[in-house]
Parts: structure tokens; sequence; C-alpha cells
């Protein structure tokens, strides 16, 4: 029997689904789930910063829109094809790699974003050791990890019959820890919500109740020299 390679098959979950995630993308971007991903990065990265989008789709054109130099990293080939046949300049480009294997000198990057890309890798601090690595000491990184309401979790629910999966189901409290445990710092964090979700619900919540309800938690991260 074939050994199962965690990094193969995600690679072709990806390239299968390139064709629906581009139909649906930038509508998330626009009006949907990620709508409020870009406001928070510009609340704390400067503009004109040069961003690494690791995990990329369109946050990399709604970044190079907010005025970032922006480079977008993914390990689907075919998600890449179809990010370069929209366009490509001096200021946006993309690039196929694995993230936890950056194709770049230490300390490249004055800025990063990882959106629901961390879930999808088999040991997630390795790819948070090479974001720490490729990021200029005192920079920030934007993740986005997926909290407990999002349905794509349940890409990791054949794991309870024993079944090799494709998709890590952390908690935002793991992630967390995991990032303190290892040379980051947390500056912020906000939640993403489902529309029944109102703010006025949440106001007078704790955290750990906020990320309890999310469909999404942003975290903001800065690099410890």
């Amino acid at each position: 029997m074939e050994t199962f390679n965690w990094h193969k098959e995600a690679e072709k979950n990806w390239d299968d689904r390139a064709d629906f995630w581009n139909q649906s993308s930038e509508e998330r971007w626009e009006h949907g789930n990620r709508k409020t991903i870009v406001p928070f990065i510009l609340k704390h990265i400067p503009k004109g910063s040069y961003i690494a989008d690791l995990g990329c789709g369109d946050g990399s054109f709604k970044l190079h829109e907010a005025g970032y130099r922006v480079i977008g990293i993914d390990f689907s080939k075919e998600m890449i094809e179809k990010a370069k046949s929209r366009g490509e300049n001096e200021h946006l480009q993309f690039l196929q790699g694995d993230l936890t294997k950056l194709p770049f000198p230490d300390e490249t990057f004055s800025g990063a974003m990882a959106i629901n890309s961390i879930e999808w890798i088999e040991k997630p601090l390795e790819a948070l050791n090479e974001m720490r690595r490729v990021l200029k000491n005192g920079h920030l990184l934007c993740v986005g990890l997926l909290g407990p309401t999002a349905a794509p979790r349940m890409h990791s629910y054949r794991r309870l019959y024993g079944e090799p999966v494709i998709c890590n189901t952390m908690m935002p409290w793991e992630f967390e820890k995991l990032a303190k445990e290892n040379g980051w710092e947390l500056v912020d964090g906000e939640g993403v919500y489902k529309s029944r979700v109102t703010e006025k619900l949440v106001a007078s919540l704790s955290t750990e109740l906020k990320q309890a309800l999310t469909f999404m938690w942003l975290f903001m991260l800065r690099k410890a020299e």
C-alpha cells in the first residue's frame, strides 16, 4: 500500500479545487468572511511594505490594491497559474513554493500574511518557523486561523475513523500558545463571524468566548528579536 504523503495530497486537493476557489474567493474578500482582513492589516503594517502572501489567492491582489508590494506563494501549481493569468507587475508577483521551505533569504520581508494556510500543513510549526526566518526582526505577520464554527474544519473529520486527513484543526488558543512559545509576540486579535453573530452580541464577551464563536480568528504577531 502506498504511503500517505500529506504534502502531495494537499497539493492535489488545492489543484482540484482551484476553479471552484477562484470563482468564490473574490466575493469573499470583497463582501464575505474575508472583507475585514485587509483593513486589519492596514491598521498595523505600513503601506509600501514588502509582504509575502503565504497560501495566496485574491488576498494578494487586495493587498496590492491597498498599496503594498506583494509576492504570493502557494504549493498548488494550478492556484499560481490562475493568479499569474490575472496579471503580474513589478509590485505583484506569484511563485509556487512550499511554506515549510520558503525560497527566500533570511529577513526578506517587512510583513507577511497567512490566511487559512497553516491548517493545511502537516507540521504547522515548521511553517511558522519559516515565516519567522524570512520576516525582518520586529516586523509583523497576520495569520487567519479557522475558528470552531468554520465548515472547512470538516476536512479533518475522517481522522476520527483513523483515516489520514490533510487539515489540522487547531483551536485559536492552541495556535496562539504555539506562536508565543516559538519567538512571536501577540500584538492584536480580531474575530471573523458568521452573519448572525453581531458586534453587539460579542462586545461584552472575553477573548476566549469570542474565539469560540468565530468562523476565523485573525492574529497579528510580531517577530521577537
